[in-house]
């Protein structure tokens, strides 16, 4: 067994995920507030657009250290590539199936598990802008996590 597993054993990982969109800044902090997030771990591949109101990198980062004493950090490497991203949101080429399978294959090859270690997520919250998980990217990141580093338990906020 590697390390990575015993110490996933030894102590439970508690990730959250979110979305802002369809969220007042007042709903996204008190969720993460109630949840007792650590981190923020940003996993959008663009994240200071100006579509992003509260939730742009300087800002979201400011809010959540001053309003409740949250870190932040954005991992791109468990974000979608532009190619994906843009095949299943502006040209629609494909179904949510489809992106599924060539992101779950992405993160196959970047092995995120190999170079991120598990306490880096505990009672961390991965945010994307999908309002719901159903059909966001961090729900795939958070299952990967799960099936690699075995006992990580996943909250939706």
């Amino acid at each position: 067994m590697n390390d990575l597993n015993s110490i996933t054993e030894a102590k439970p990982i508690t990730i959250f995920t979110i979305g802002f969109t369809g969220k007042t800044a007042r709903e996204f902090f008190e969720k993460l507030q109630k949840a007792d997030v650590k981190r923020l771990i940003d996993v959008r591949l663009n994240n200071v657009s100006q579509l992003a109101g509260f939730s742009k990198k300087k800002d979201l980062e400011y809010f959540l250290r001053v309003i409740a004493d949250i870190d932040y950090a954005h991992f791109d490497d468990l974000a979608p590539t532009k190619d994906i991203l843009d095949s299943f949101k502006k040209q629609k080429q494909m179904d949510w199936a489809d992106y599924e399978r060539r992101f779950n294959a992405l993160m196959e090859q970047r092995a995120p598990e190999t170079h991120h270690m598990p306490e880096e997520f505990e009672h961390a919250c991965l945010l994307c802008s999908e309002a719901t998980p159903e059909h966001c990217h961090r729900r795939l990141v958070a299952e990967h996590l799960r099936r690699r580093w075995v006992n990580v338990e996943i909250k939706h906020l």
